[in-house]
């Protein structure tokens, strides 16, 4: 393997000398039918994070991304079977107590939500609900300590005002605010990892972005790895912006595809990425004939491990396969014809 980034096949651990914050080895997840065999919903996933760096899930919905995110974070939902590994400083998450979940989330482990009134309690003012998250973990010695942090938190986040903000309650701010102090939040104790799940998806569009770039921003400034969940092709290109970012695509509980962002987003190898690509709406397009991803790519179930194809890149097995035996089959014919002239 050329480039320690990237986490190939399905083993997914990086070099040992490669800083991570979670590496994820061979995880599947599934879920009990009803009377029928088991549902798998992820399948065989391997992936490492990188401290600093931004790795992005990219997919349509019913992918597996929040499953897989949730369940490599020891959160998997009610119901799942999940197996592999998923280590954390050492810890593997997958077989650790609820209890201390509990402890790492929050603490070294920060979540954003789709929705950030799913983090927010409407009935208490935003200061004292960072505030509570800061002495629940420790993070301060006092409740003195924990406002003046919480103060620079929302400062951290660009909100104006932060004194004011303090001591509203969350339906007094508007839902672009709301999202940022939910990302306060998820960053008050310093934590090694920020899963953020479609964080911008709820707001209007222009607010959206401002919400990505100031995720972006804070990888750099607190040096926290993030795990980016969306099905945006725009919004991953713009969280994914240094040289190191990576795009992992998602599609049937597998990623097919793998690399750092400047090269899957400009040169895809899948064709499952490319119209994913095609399908987003641009100023270029002519209005009527935008692409549309093909129900066949979606419904298709069997992919094979990734394969390194260039430094820094790599996809599905299978895809090399069948450009193989196109490529074969072309040749052929060509020079059937040329024998037959």
């Amino acid at each position: 393997m050329n480039d320690p980034l990237l986490a190939l096949g399905t083993a997914g651990s990086l070099p040992a000398d490669v800083p991570l914050a979670l590496d994820a080895t061979d995880v599947t997840v599934s879920f009990a039918g009803h009377g029928r065999s088991a549902r798998t919903v992820v399948d065989h996933i391997g992936l490492g994070l990188e401290r600093s760096q931004v790795t992005v899930l990219l997919g349509e919905s019913g992918s597996g991304k929040t499953v897989f995110a949730r369940s490599i974070t020891g959160m998997a939902p009610h119901g799942a079977t999940v197996t592999g590994r998923s280590l954390f400083d050492g810890r593997d998450l997958l077989r650790t107590a609820a209890s201390t979940l509990r402890q790492v989330h929050g603490s070294r482990i920060g979540s954003v939500p789709q929705d950030p009134n799913a983090s927010l309690d409407p009935m208490r003012r935003i200061g004292s609900q960072i505030m509570e998250t800061l002495l629940q973990h420790r993070a301060v010695a006092d409740r003195r300590s924990a406002r003046l942090r919480a103060l620079e938190l929302l400062d951290l986040v660009e909100i104006r005002d932060p004194d004011r903000v303090f001591r509203c309650y969350p339906h007094e701010v508007s839902g672009g605010m709301r999202q940022r102090i939910a990302i306060a939040i998820a960053v008050s104790c310093d934590p090694e990892l920020v899963v953020a799940d479609e964080p911008s998806s709820a707001l209007d569009a222009s607010v959206g972005v401002r919400i990505v770039e100031l995720l972006d921003g804070l990888r750099t400034r607190l040096g926290t790895a993030i795990l980016f969940i969306t099905h945006d092709i725009g919004i991953a290109a713009r969280i994914a912006s240094a040289d190191h970012d990576r795009v992992a695509v998602m599609l049937s509980g597998r990623i097919v595809e793998l690399g750092r962002a400047s090269s899957v987003l400009t040169r895809p190898l899948h064709p499952y990425t490319r119209a994913l690509i095609d399908a987003e709406p641009s100023a270029d397009v002519e209005r009527g004939r935008l692409a549309v991803v093909s129900d066949e790519l979606r419904t298709r179930r069997e992919w094979g491990p990734l394969v390194e194809v260039e430094p820094g890149h790599a996809v599905s097995s299978s895809v090399l396969e069948e450009t193989s035996t196109r490529s074969a089959r072309t040749g052929s014919a060509a020079a059937t014809e040329g024998g037959a002239s």
